[in-house]
């Protein structure tokens, strides 16, 4: 079998007759939205991919998707009408092989978004090193509550729809655009894909070590993704990032800031987290007051929603409707979200993961849980966190917890150990600061300690972007069954 991959560039097309599509390696999160709202407008979808298990394989079992377990050239027999080939799929992966033998049109995931959702709509892309997930939760969520429910696109479950998509009639559809990038034939940043209308940007921070080299490589991505919004449309900046402050000196549109600088068209003058609820009072244009309620704590998450305001009100919804709709916010899972709570201990899952993400998690959840011992669990699991690029940022990025519980990181095979990130090495630094940490060599040494050490009133939270061993619900299957113990500490 030929292991180099050659794919004619001719055939990265949409064909104008299109019935049947295959998706290789259907059961990422975005490959699986995607197949889903393509079966929503009536097309014959199948897939394939290497892991099928739940909760995606149940997804796709619901809506009768046929997923092929494994890569092999026979599952493009017979020949679909076109090939999306997921980010996870190689050159020498055997159906993208077989696909560059057989001719058949191929599109990237977000090529395919763009083609067959955002053509002819107003695309709302959310795009930063931080927040897109919950901003893009927020925009499509008040949205809905104000009448017009878009199409949407998340890297993340939306509460009030319990779905990472829709698909909808509305002129708007809002999208989760990250920086990361496309497919193996197209090394450039999903968003560049995205036909930007309307861009909200939160902030832009060096991360994706393992696809860019240093920052200005990111800026670069971003700024050539800013040079395509018309200028018609309208760039929502949060001015608080001195690298935004750069970014939108060149845009060709209107730029619309937001932040706590004195010059932002939105400023955020005050910020009081009450429990689980902020408090946010902004002005626009130093001239027009305006108050909301966010049931979120986090001067992360008040900012987040100023950036919806700003856009929402460009478009010409008022802010008063805007910030009560903001107000009934259920929120997204794994930001924040409260997993259970068994023998007076709380356990939250949240996905930060970046230095500068886990610091400001960690930040709003002991301003909501001050009366509390905040215990933090921490996964470096990315390819940047697990790199030494942040060894040194992560020392200060838990401040405020009680307790920090590390464990060891997976190594990269390709990277050499001196380049890697020391789960060991950041414990020790904590401790020499007097920070409470621990280092464990796995999931189990953690939930063994968290046996020991936790008590009623606790609040866990765990900070991953991935499963972490299902400890989730490990460790509340263990509290409830140490309950009586826990109760006497």
């Amino acid at each position: 079998m030929n292991d180099n991959t050659t794919l004619d560039p001719s055939l990265n097309v949409c064909p104008d007759e299109v019935n049947h599509i295959h998706l290789i390696g259907i059961c990422g999160t975005g490959m699986a939205a995607l197949a889903g709202m393509l079966h929503t407008r009536g097309y014959t979808v199948t897939g394939s991919d290497q892991n099928v298990y739940p909760p995606m394989s149940d997804f796709l079992a619901s809506l009768k998707i046929p997923v092929c377990e494994g890569f092999h050239a026979d599952n493009l027999s017979p020949a679909p009408d076109l090939v999306i080939v997921g980010n996870v799929v190689r050159a020498v992966n055997p159906e993208a092989v077989a696909l560059g033998e057989l001719k058949i049109p191929y599109l990237s995931m977000p090529q395919a978004v763009a083609q067959f959702f955002l053509t002819g709509r107003k695309s709302m892309v959310v795009a930063g090193t931080h927040g897109k997930t919950t901003t893009s939760s927020l925009l499509a969520t008040t949205l809905h509550r104000l009448g017009d429910t878009p199409g949407f696109l998340i890297g993340g479950l939306v509460e009030a729809f319990q779905s990472n998509f829709n698909v909808s009639e509305s002129e708007y559809f809002v999208i989760e655009g990250d920086e990361y990038d496309t497919a193996f034939f197209n090394k450039v940043s999903k968003f560049h894909h995205y036909m930007p209308r309307y861009v909200l940007l939160t902030s832009v921070e060096f991360d994706h070590a393992d696809i860019f080299p240093d920052l200005q490589a990111i800026v670069d991505s971003f700024a050539r993704f800013i040079q395509q919004i018309p200028s018609d449309g309208a760039l929502v900046a949060c001015i608080d990032d001195p690298v935004i402050r750069d970014l939108i000196r060149d845009a060709p549109c209107p730029v619309i800031s937001y932040g706590q600088r004195p010059e932002a068209t939105w400023r955020i003058e005050n910020i009081q987290i009450k429990g689980h609820n902020t408090q946010v009072r902004v002005t626009y244009r130093q001239e027009q007051d305006h108050s909301f309620s966010l049931p979120m704590p986090g001067a992360h998450n008040a900012a987040n929603a100023t950036g919806v305001m700003a856009l929402l009100s460009h478009l010409g919804w008022s802010p008063e409707s805007v910030g009560k709709a903001l107000s009934t916010f259920e929120g997204v899972k794994r930001r924040q979200q409260i997993r259970g709570k068994v023998s007076g201990v709380t356990v939250i899952d949240d996905f930060a993961h970046h230095p500068t993400a886990v610091r400001e998690t960690v930040k709003a959840l002991r301003q909501a849980w001050s009366e509390n011992r905040l215990l933090i669990v921490f996964e470096p699991r990315t390819n940047t966190s697990r790199r030494k690029v942040f060894q040194q940022d992560y020392m200060s990025a838990f401040q405020g917890a009680d307790y920090v519980l590390v464990r060891e990181h997976v190594p990269l095979a390709d990277i050499p150990e001196s380049e890697q990130f020391s789960s060991r090495k950041l414990v020790e630094d904590m401790q020499r600061q007097g920070q409470d940490a621990m280092y464990f060599p796995d999931t189990e040494a953690i939930l063994a300690a968290l046996h020991e050490i936790s008590r009623s009133g606790d609040v866990i939270v765990i900070l991953s972007n991935g499963g972490f061993d299902n400890i989730h619900e490990r460790l509340l299957t263990q509290l409830g069954s140490i309950s009586e113990h826990i109760d006497k500490r």
